[in-house]
C-alpha cells in the first residue's frame, strides 16, 4: 500500500516518504498562493481557482483571502458555505461541510494528527481521520475542530472552542474541550 493509500484510509502514513503526495501539497500551495494574492473584485477568477482546488464546490459559495489547505481535493463544501478570513483546513482526509454553513475568522479545521507515542511520532508517522459538518451549522471565530469529529445539523459550535468529539444536531455547544451547552429546537 502506497503512502497517500494509507492516508485516505486513515492508517498511519508517512507524508514524506510520497514524492507525489509532497508535489500534491505544492500544487494546493500554489493555488492558496494565488488566491490569497487576488484583489477582492476578482470574484469570478476566485471562483475558478477555488473550484480548481476543491474536491467538490457549490453553485453559491464564498471563502474570504487568508484560506490555506494541504491538498484541496480532500474538500467539499455545500451549497451558500462561507467561511471569512484566516481558514485553515488540513485535508489529509474528507471534510465536509453541509448546505449554509458560516465559518466566523481564523477557524481550522484539522484531519491530520500524530502518534502518541514519541517513538512512533519522531519516525515521521502521522495519521488523518475525516471531519464531516452538518446542513445550517455555525461555527464561530477561533475555533478548532479535531481529527474525526462529526458536527451535526443545526448546531452552533461557540466562539473559541476545540471541538474533540462529535457534536449532536440542534445544540449550542461551546468551550475546550466543546461540551453541549444547551439544547435547540429542531
Amino acid at each position: 500500500m502506497i503512502e497517500k493509500e494509507k492516508m485516505l484510509a486513515g492508517l498511519l502514513y508517512d507524508p514524506c516518504a510520497d514524492i507525489s503526495l509532497a508535489n500534491e501539497r505544492l500544487y494546493a500551495q500554489d493555488l492558496c498562493f494565488q488566491l490569497n494574492q487576488l484583489s477582492p473584485l476578482e470574484v469570478d477568477k476566485r471562483k475558478q481557482l477555488f473550484e480548481t482546488l476543491l474536491g467538490k464546490t457549490a453553485q453559491q459559495f464564498t471563502i474570504m483571502s487568508g484560506f490555506q489547505c494541504d491538498y484541496g481535493y480532500n474538500i467539499e463544501i455545500g451549497e451558500n458555505f462561507f467561511a471569512n478570513f484566516n481558514c485553515i483546513m488540513l485535508d489529509a482526509a474528507r471534510i465536509s461541510f453541509g448546505d449554509n454553513v458560516l465559518v466566523a475568522p481564523n477557524c481550522g479545521f484539522y484531519t491530520s494528527g500524530h502518534p502518541l507515542e514519541s517513538g512512533i511520532r519522531n519516525s515521521g508517522l502521522e495519521f488523518a481521520k475525516p471531519i464531516t459538518i452538518g446542513n445550517s451549522v455555525w461555527i464561530g471565530g477561533n475555533v478548532i475542530v479535531l481529527p474525526g469529529v462529526t458536527i451535526g445539523d443545526n448546531s452552533v459550535i461557540a466562539a473559541g472552542s476545540i471541538v474533540d468529539r462529535d457534536i449532536p444536531n440542534n445544540v449550542v455547544a461551546l468551550g475546550s474541550p466543546c461540551r453541549v451547552y444547551k439544547q435547540l429546537p429542531n
